[in-house]
């Protein structure tokens, strides 16, 4: 049998515990490890010749990574309790507090990174030496999934450090590496992590007390707690305002954890540990951890080892990169491969072009330098392996192209054929189109079969995803290169089956247009944008339509036209008002000095003054929850439609297309969660009435009708 926890005892009368469980990566707190765990705490309690004990990893690559977020994320779908959640929090929450309490004294040797229940455990230790290495951060992250610290966090790490020191980790999620840890007083020492076991073993042979700080009579948190405490003001009032301002009370974590500390931070440790067990319970039980822990960490997590990747193709690496285009996208598709050691040909029609796109990255190395974060050698040799050049006998070699020029089929079609007659025959070339059908590009190509669509979003240095589109031609050896270069840029894939507008861009439209159809119908802008940014998305759909730039739809209106598509491909909800902004009122977006904001230099942009001259509001405004089910719901439906299409093939793809790419609020777990998390029938019943009110484009297909009478949802259920 594979023990995750192996128990050795020296002669000192010190015993290691080292953490590994089979299987696995890292080490997770797996109910085995846990079961284990607490035998092992009651063999050092109960052998008078065990002096303490020590925890260590056996894995190199960590100390303990947490819970498993697998075994958590169905709990929703299991139809589990409050109580029964809050059962789980507090078994773990009792082991660590028997370790504690048990009148032995532990250390843990921290030999890499611990976070979340991980950390916790090392809480619970009453002395803590962490490896120097940066790469050994330690943290509670929870939050990052719709959940708070379940096994004692946010009671130890307030009576450790203070409630104004732990608030931040415990609500940001921030991991912290190891010097600032020990300067915050989370650990006791740094070591060499060859040296950690050692330096713990050293500090239990000097027979040290087995109490923690917070067992010892007359114990005061650092700086005080309670509503009477000098912070509290600050810490708590602020801090519940300032919760609520950036989640919109969409995210119900934060405010739990402010809560938690509050509470528990005034009793005895055992009732905090209690409180702490019932608020996680609400927290595991809710849909909104079940989506982010779906979405965002077993579906990413997924996508980023290439689950969705076809079989039997021999891996595949891009050593030479050709970019064509030295613009924005360009410019910084060229910067991400150069970072991660490509040799990078930056192409544009002149030299100066191209050499200002490699100047681009110079300014982004120049920040990372001027904070400490590069060397100006190593900056130096990112900008050696960007060659900018006119010239396209210079892509010969090349592994993989990119071609990010202007969104116009014939420019795009004439680029590829000149990197065509100089690349190998082996090279994928890859069209950053955000809309041009890619078989209408592959058309134009020699090799059709090694055309893909490689959409990424701006500024790709900082945006993780990338939509790979297949043509209908594109082979599968094309599709697995294509993925295997978005797993050497660090980047999340999502995988599209070619159609006019894909994913991404066919459905953010959906959102941008809603908004300014509320405009022509009256509704005042401030409550528009004020109504998105409640609903969770980050930026309102008028201020993201001036980013985009209204002549960019326009154009894309245009092509839709000329391509003579069918009317549900084609965006015709605000045409009026594009056309509109674009010709007759000259605002077509930021880019040209203005739209429906105003941008003054020095100061922040505003709502454009002549708004409401040119779109009067009405006497009467809506409601806020239901502008909010306009933007979420005309999102999903366009998604949904996608699915129906088989434009999409998997719900994974949809909801991390959506969260990633477009800003969907990640609370729902994204489009398709969204419908999940609502229900089909609800939905359905919400796109009806709104279609009755506002018009056809809220109408579901019969695709759909037929899902809700069956309640077939998206994702498959997991109820036990």
């Amino acid at each position: 049998m594979n023990h995750s926890l192996r128990f050795e005892l020296a002669d000192d009368g010190i015993a290691v515990l080292t953490i590994d469980v089979p299987g696995r990566p890292m080490n997770v707190l797996t109910d085995e490890l846990q079961a284990e765990l607490v035998a092992a705490i009651e063999r050092v309690a109960g052998t008078p010749e065990i002096r303490g004990a020590i925890l260590f990893s056996g894995k190199a690559n960590g100390f303990v990574a947490g819970a498993d977020l697998k075994d958590f994320v169905n709990a929703y779908d299991r139809g589990m309790t409050a109580r029964e959640a809050a059962a789980i929090s507090m078994k773990l929450s009792s082991a660590m507090r028997r370790m504690e309490t048990c009148g032995k004294p532990f250390a843990a040797a921290i030999n890499g990174m611990a976070l979340g229940g991980g950390f916790e455990l090392c809480l619970a230790c009453h002395y803590r030496v962490l490896s120097d290495d940066p790469k050994a951060v330690i943290g509670l992250p929870e939050v990052n999934v719709g959940l708070l610290p379940g096994a004692g966090g946010t009671q130890r790490l307030p009576r450790l450090i203070g409630i104004p020191a732990a608030l931040p980790l415990l609500i940001q999620g921030t991991p912290v590496k190891p010097a600032e840890a020990l300067k915050l007083g989370l650990v006791h020492a740094l070591a060499p992590a060859a040296d950690v076991l050692e330096r713990a073993r050293q500090w239990l042979r000097q027979s040290p007390s087995a109490e923690q700080p917070w067992d010892r009579k007359g114990f005061r948190i650092p700086g005080g707690a309670g509503p009477l405490a000098p912070h509290a003001m600050q810490t708590f009032a602020s801090g519940i305002a300032q919760a609520t301002s950036t989640t919109q009370g969409n995210y119900p974590a934060a405010p739990a954890i402010l809560s938690c500390v509050f509470e528990g931070t005034q009793l005895a440790m055992d009732v905090g540990l209690r409180i702490e067990s019932k608020y996680f319970g609400k927290l595991l039980s809710g849909y909104v951890a079940r989506n982010l822990m779906r979405t965002m960490f077993v579906s990413k997590g997924a996508a980023d080892k290439l689950a969705a990747r076809p079989a039997g193709i021999p891996k595949s690496r891009v050593s030479k990169l050709g970019v064509l285009g030295a613009g924005m996208m360009g410019a910084g598709i060229a910067h991400v491969a150069a970072q991660l050691g490509m040799d990078v040909v930056l192409l544009d029609s002149s030299v100066e072009l191209a050499k200002r796109g490699a100047d681009y990255s110079a300014k982004l190395l120049a920040k990372d330098i001027k904070k400490g974060r590069l060397t100006q050698d190593k900056a130096d040799a990112q900008l050696t392996r960007i060659k900018a050049t006119d010239d396209y006998a210079d892509l010969a070699g090349s592994d993989l192209v990119v071609e990010a020029v202007f969104e116009q089929r014939d420019v795009k079609l004439a680029v590829m054929q000149k990197a065509e007659a100089v690349i190998p025959a082996t090279a994928v070339f890859a069209s950053n189109t955000s809309t041009l059908p890619i078989t209408g590009l592959a058309d134009g190509s020699a090799r059709p079969q090694q055309v893909i669509g490689l959409h990424f979003f701006s500024p790709v240095e900082r945006m993780p995803l990338v939509e790979v589109i297949v043509g209908r031609q594109t082979s599968d050896e094309t599709l697995a290169k294509a993925l295997d270069f978005v797993a050497q840029l660090r980047k999340t894939p999502i995988i599209v089956r070619d159609s006019p507008g894909f994913f991404t861009s066919r459905v953010i439209m959906t959102f941008t247009h809603e908004g300014m159809r509320m405009l022509e119908d009256g509704i005042e802008p401030a409550l528009i944008e004020n109504a998105a940014r409640a609903a969770g998305f980050p930026v309102g759909p008028l201020a993201l339509s001036d980013e985009v730039t209204m002549a960019l739809m326009q154009s894309i209106i245009k092509q839709q036209e000329a391509d003579n598509l069918p009317a549900h491909h084609r965006s015709t909800t605000a045409r009026s008002v594009i056309f509109r902004m674009v010709d007759e009122l000259k605002r077509p977006g930021r880019r040209f000095g203005g739209g429906f904001y105003e941008y003054p230099e020095q100061q922040p942009k505003r709502l454009w003054s002549g708004l409401a001259e040119v779109y009067p509001p009405r006497g009467e405004q809506p409601g806020i929850d239901e502008l909010k089910l306009r933007f979420l719901s005309i999102m999903a439906l366009e998604s949904a439609r996608c699915f129906e299409e088989g434009v999409i093939r998997d719900p994974i793809d949809a909801d991390l297309g959506s969260i990633m790419g477009i800003g969907y609020p990640s609370w729902t777990g994204g489009v398709l969660s969204y419908i999940d998390t609502v229900g089909i029938a609800q939905f359905v019943d919400d796109c009806e009435r709104l279609a009755g009110r506002l018009g056809p484009r809220f109408t579901p297909s019969e695709w759909l009708k037929d899902r809700k009478r069956r309640s077939e949802s998206f994702y498959p259920s997991a109820a036990a």
